[in-house]
């Protein structure tokens, strides 16, 4: 009997990227070569959440469950839970779970990224339910880490899109690098309003749990 390779830990960002993978850090590029159907990672956020605390959480009957985070702190431990597939029409998804460990409270942000039909790009769906949709570009940075910004914001009600533009919109920045001297992956994601500012962010590390095997 043939047995399916499971799919690349990585495929979305590299379908994404193309030729451009190549110019990925070489720690980066092979963990996300790896094959891996189901994923998890630990790492800590030096600083992760809302300035905005459980004012954050008034959007929750709009957006749905595990979309939202309504604490702030530092040295924020967190769990990363992810499934690599494929959408119906054979494109490379990721699944994604962020368990956030707030002292006296656990909060999480779940997403599913596809990639798109335009290269460069990724679709990003937020929270349980779907209803925030990003639009967001791929590209690699000169030191070799994975970018994504938003380009297109939207609020799917109803089987509708709703575009978000100007003081509705929210951009988002994410930058996911290499720790040469740690041997740890880095992450940073801002997400701003042009009205209100910073709505969301986290900056810090994490490992895969396959990560020491990996390294020896």
């Amino acid at each position: 009997m043939t047995q399916t390779r499971p799919t690349a830990r990585g495929a979305v960002f590299l379908a994404a990227l193309g030729a451009d993978a190549h110019r990925l850090h070489p720690e980066i590029l092979a963990q996300m070569r790896a094959p891996r159907a189901e994923d998890t990672a630990e790492g800590v956020f030096q600083v992760a959440g809302s300035r905005f605390g459980r004012l954050a959480g008034l959007a929750s009957p709009l957006v749905g469950p595990r979309m939202l985070v309504s604490r702030f702190g530092q040295n924020v431990p967190f769990t990363l839970t992810m499934r690599s597939g494929r959408s119906a029409a054979g494109r490379p998804t990721l699944d994604t779970s962020r368990e956030f460990r707030f002292p006296g409270a656990t909060q999480h942000i779940v997403d599913r990224l596809t990639a798109s039909v335009h290269p460069g790009l990724v679709r990003n769906l937020l929270g349980a339910r779907g209803r925030v949709e990003l639009i967001e570009e791929c590209s690699v940075t000169a030191d070799g880490s994975l970018r994504m910004q938003t380009r297109r914001v939207a609020l799917r009600i109803a089987g509708r899109r709703f575009w978000l533009r100007g003081p509705l919109s929210v951009h988002v920045d994410l930058v996911d690098g290499w720790d040469d001297r740690a041997r740890r992956r880095t992450i940073a994601m801002r997400a701003r309003n042009p009205i209100v500012g910073t709505v969301l962010e986290y900056r810090g590390w994490y490992r895969y749990a396959d990560a020491g095997n990996q390294e020896r």
